[in-house]
């Protein structure tokens, strides 16, 4: 437990570090001006600092995400929590919708970091690998209804496809349901230089010219 709460105590620093940066501070900036009409709702920090600690723990859902937040006042410190007032998962849903009416916002901000992280290491992105990772959809892909019945005709995710993926450590490959990020990464550092999102049935090939690009 105590190394838990050692480890859960680094990670709200860094998460507190990530939301004070600039380029995070002006991406926030920009949002805060989207927001001139409607309830107040949570800050826009606080969402930020929510959607940053969902990628830092790798968490799949909003659920798992908030649930954490409202275990840790740690996390609830370093994004702004007062008085346990945790946001909902609807707020974390509403905000990841804005989020990519706002990609363009988003995108800038990435490219931000990557122009910093250039400066400070300037072989970056000089030699890369590119290769393709599963993302599977929280979503029931099935053709059929149930075993022999008829085809399903509306589907939770009709975004997502059947895709390929290969065998990693104990889990097996095969088919699954979802997307896949397409992703050039920085052989020296490890660190994602590019990336491209797309439904699981692509194959890699025909992105890479993208993805040097």
């Amino acid at each position: 437990m105590a190394g838990e709460a050692n480890r859960i105590g680094r990670d709200a620093t860094t998460v507190a570090i990530l939301l004070d940066s600039p380029e995070i501070a002006y991406l926030i900036a920009e949002l805060v001006e989207t927001r001139w009409t409607g309830r107040p709702g949570f800050p826009i920090r606080m969402m930020v600092g929510v959607a940053l600690v969902k990628s830092m723990y790798c968490l799949p859902t909003w659920t798992r995400t908030i649930r954490l937040i409202a275990e840790h006042e740690a996390l609830q410190r370093a994004i702004g929590v007062h008085h346990g007032d945790t946001p909902s998962v609807h707020a974390a849903y509403r905000f990841a919708r804005k989020l990519r009416e706002n990609n363009d916002m988003l995108a800038r901000c990435i490219d931000k970091v990557l122009a910093g992280l250039a400066e400070v290491m300037p072989d970056i992105g000089v030699s890369v690998a590119i290769d393709g990772s599963d993302l599977p959809a929280y979503a029931n892909g099935q053709r059929h209804l149930f075993n022999g019945g008829p085809e399903r005709t509306r589907f939770s995710d009709p975004d997502a496809t059947w895709g390929h993926r290969s065998s990693i450590s104990t889990r097996k490959g095969g088919g699954y349901y979802g997307y896949k990020i397409h992703a050039a990464v920085c052989t020296t550092t490890g660190l994602p230089v590019a990336w491209h999102v797309e439904s699981a049935a692509p194959a890699e090939p025909q992105f890479v010219p993208g993805l040097l690009d």
